[in-house]
């Protein structure tokens, strides 16, 4: 893949590059504004009322039924500052408007752990997802490394530092409730993590120029246990639960979180929750901004289901580490990529000999050999 200069310049210079086409397959089919209210909304207002029968255990059969039926849903009355909220959409704004040079200045290209790209930090990747990002390690915090973190707007690192740690405490809250609706202690899902790790991704979706052939970021699960995204009111966020065949764009809501489930809680829930399949989807009119918690568990955890049923099969044979379940996920990912870049191209070959036959009255090899 060519180097790609940022989005910004490129949406200024009214240019696309043939890096960022995807295959028809996997293109947009529903508009970034054809808003669906099927995701449930939940209320968190009351989540400390264990009492039996109380609201506690409301919220948790209605986050339970979420995510059996999707892996997603969105939280309302958080109890995170709307305030904070507002801020550290505001700061995401303010250094994605910095000019080139300024945002160049934390490249994370070449594997560096953390900084700024244009569509995301996988190495190899066959088509580019049509985004900026910045991401770093905010836990644990013996990790941060802050010559990674952008240093402008002056405000961002105060507040992303406030910012991540509300993200954490409203993760570890919803995975004690999830681990309730499996029917185990409250701290199972966050003691089966370890040393929880928490990753951000800032992303920022320029307005595009031809968005029914790209994409913000391609259709996939998050490898990790739980995601909290903050999107703007501009919607692009998609997700299926019927493997691709239908998809539905979530409704923006202000001040809303969606929750995803990732991999590992699939994974621990021994496939009882689903992991969220989703995307993001760019438009003509409109730059859009997320902002991704990936809440991962330590490297060495183990990842096998906490709770088996009677009569049911493990869904993992055997217990691997949460470092080896992460590269098999991107493993997985990039290898699907490769084949269907090879089958492309073993099309476009066929059709090139298929051609010089039709030219050609001499005695040639069949084309199954030709093609071996």
């Amino acid at each position: 893949m060519s180097l790609i200069p940022t989005l910004t310049s490129l949406v200024k210079d009214g240019k696309f590059q043939n890096d960022f086409i995807m295959d028809e397959d996997e293109r947009p089919k529903v508009a970034y504004n054809q808003f669906s209210n099927i995701i449930p909304v939940i209320s968190l207002d009351g989540i400390e009322d264990d009492t039996p029968g109380g609201q506690r255990e409301v919220i948790r059969n209605q986050i339970a039924k979420a995510c059996e039926e999707w892996g997603l849903f969105q939280v309302v009355n958080h109890g995170v500052d709307l305030k904070l909220v507002h801020d550290m959409a505001s700061l995401s704004r303010a250094f994605f408007a910095l000019p080139d040079e300024e945002k160049l200045r934390f490249d994370m290209s070449g594997g560096k752990k953390g900084g700024f790209i244009v569509s995301s930090h996988i190495q190899n990747e066959i088509v580019a997802n049509w985004r900026e990002m910045v991401a770093f390690v905010p836990y644990p915090i013996k990790e941060r490394d802050y010559s990674r973190w952008p240093d402008k707007p002056k405000e961002w690192r105060a507040v992303t530092e406030l910012y991540t740690e509300k993200m954490m405490g409203l993760a570890i809250q919803l995975l004690e409730v999830l681990s309730e609706a499996m029917g185990l202690e409250r701290q199972a899902m966050t003691k089966a993590c370890k040393e929880m790790a928490q990753r951000m991704a800032v992303n920022f979706y320029p307005k595009c120029h031809e968005p029914s052939l790209a994409i913000g970021l391609k259709r996939h699960t998050d490898p990790g246990t739980i995601t909290l995204l903050l999107q703007d009111h501009v919607g692009g966020l998609q997700a299926t639960n019927d493997g691709g065949q239908n998809w539905i764009t979530v409704q923006p809501i202000e001040g809303a979180f969606v929750v995803n489930l990732g991999d590992h809680a699939h994974y621990l829930s021994n496939g009882r929750f689903k992991k969220a399949d989703h995307q993001a989807v760019v438009n003509y009119d409109h730059n859009r901004l997320s902002i991704a918690t990936f809440i991962n568990p330590d490297q060495e955890a183990i990842v096998y289901p906490l709770k088996i049923e009677e009569g049911d099969k493990p869904i993992l044979e055997e217990a691997i580490t949460f470092a080896e379940m992460y590269k098999r996920h991107f493993v997985k990912h990039l290898e699907r990529g490769k084949a269907k870049k090879l089958a492309k191209e073993k099309i476009l070959r066929k059709e090139e000999l298929e051609k010089m036959l039709q030219n050609s009255g001499e005695n040639v090899k069949s084309m199954q050999e030709l093609l071996a």
